[in-house]
């Protein structure tokens, strides 16, 4: 038993003690990773106008409310990352207690969940004595707590509320842009950057967010395949030296360039290149790499977006794919894809919703951009409105993404 635990403890060893054969640095290819200014590629003009949105926070002065909208993958997590870290690191020089915060709001959704994270965010109970509890307390204590937390201990805070379009409500952004006007804090300036991959946000806001949440707006555009380049040429020390055969980055360019120009699946692709490379025991990374790469990928960011749902809402999915593959046709009614989802709920031992809780289902996944919807008007006796849904990815991709989760088994 001694020399067996020895042998595999030895084996261990090796593996802490070896080398990673094709990555150096493979946090440069992380999406969260915020590179030097120098790596950040095609930009410039998002950077400095950021930068004069919020250049009055520096010296302790109110930042511009600014909404930034773009495809996924153009770089706007990334600029207001980058912009608001170095306007912090500035202000600190210049004697301004400026302090900042990131919300994701595909994670924090509610109301309540957003104050809460701000609180902790910007809170330092040993001086505040204030405690933030995760749960307990109303909305409107969480609040209290957040504006004394704010006036206490900081000059200015500037938050970014990525993909706000995800937020249940919006009533968050007028507390939180209208908090000096309405007395809640006396001394500090709150400033919102809020970033949504839809243009058409703003249609959805109350007139008097908008008028005070939308004091600047920069839309930014898709990359070209040029810029994907730039960009991955720009983290290529994330492998080793000779690690790259020479149509690796052009090939992952070209295929983020098909995605309406996202880095962030350049990126993606050229770090899932790598790691089948590694499994392949190869120490350099080929052109089949990377077509093999562009699949997973897909897979993994559409398993994702589909991981915390429940059974019933990937039958839906997944009996839309069904229909779709091979079907010239693009978008099916509710009525169509009802029929094979009771097929396909048979098969996997579910009992089926009825056809409107399905529908109600296939709602909630357009709404979190896994699937497309449009209505149309009727041609029956009724002519009512009708839902037509789409996939915004492949077929194959969408089943090969259901299929991984063991719950779900249609061929079982």
């Amino acid at each position: 038993m001694t020399q067996m635990s020895n042998e595999k403890q030895s084996s261990l060893d090796s593996i802490w003690e070896s080398e990673d054969p094709v990555f150096a640095n493979k946090e440069l290819l992380d999406i969260e990773h915020i590179p030097d200014e120098e790596r950040i590629i095609g930009r410039e003009d998002e950077i400095s106008n950021l930068a004069n949105s919020i250049h009055p926070a520096i010296r302790g002065g109110k930042p511009r409310n600014t909404l930034i909208y773009g495809k996924t993958g153009t770089g706007k997590s990334l600029v207001a990352k980058h912009v608001t870290q170095s306007a912090e690191d500035f202000s600190h020089e210049q004697g301004t207690k400026l302090d900042r915060a990131y919300i994701d709001c595909t994670q924090a959704t509610t109301e309540t969940q957003v104050v809460i994270k701000l609180a902790r965010t910007f809170n330092r109970p040993n001086e505040t004595n204030i405690s933030v509890p995760l749960s307990g307390l109303s909305t409107n204590v969480y609040y209290d707590r957040l504006w004394q937390i704010l006036d206490s201990l900081h000059d200015v805070v500037i938050i970014i509320l990525d993909e706000v379009d995800k937020l249940q409500e919006n009533n968050v952004l007028m507390q939180l842009s209208r908090a000096g006007e309405a007395g809640k804090i006396d001394s500090c300036k709150v400033g919102i950057l809020a970033i949504s991959n839809k243009i058409s946000f703003k249609d959805s806001l109350d007139e008097r967010v908008l008028s005070s949440l939308q004091e600047r707006e920069f839309i930014f555009p898709p990359y070209d395949a040029n810029q994907l380049r730039e960009i991955m040429r720009h983290r290529q020390d994330a492998f080793r030296e000779g690690a790259l055969t020479d149509d690796v980055i052009p090939l992952a360019a070209a295929f983020a360039a098909q995605e309406h120009g996202d880095a962030r699946k350049a990126l993606d692709i050229l770090r899932n290149a790598g790691e089948l490379a590694k499994d392949d025991d190869s120490e350099v990374v080929q052109e089949e790499h990377v077509r093999n790469a562009r699949e997973k990928a897909d897979i993994d960011r559409f398993s994702k977006l589909l991981q915390d749902q429940p059974t019933q809402s990937k039958a839906a999915v997944y009996a839309l794919s069904l229909i779709a593959d091979g079907n010239k046709q693009e978008e099916f009614p509710t009525r169509e894809i009802y029929e094979r989802y009771e097929q396909l709920t048979e098969s996997l031992e579910i009992d089926p919703l009825s056809q409107r809780r399905m529908s109600d289902r296939l709602n909630e996944q357009a709404f979190l951009d896994i699937l497309g919807v449009t209505d149309r008007v009727g041609r029956g006796r009724g002519k009512g409105m009708t839902n037509f849904y789409y996939l915004l990815e492949e077929p194959e991709v969408v089943q090969s993404a259901i299929e991984s989760d063991q719950r779900f088994s249609p061929n079982g």
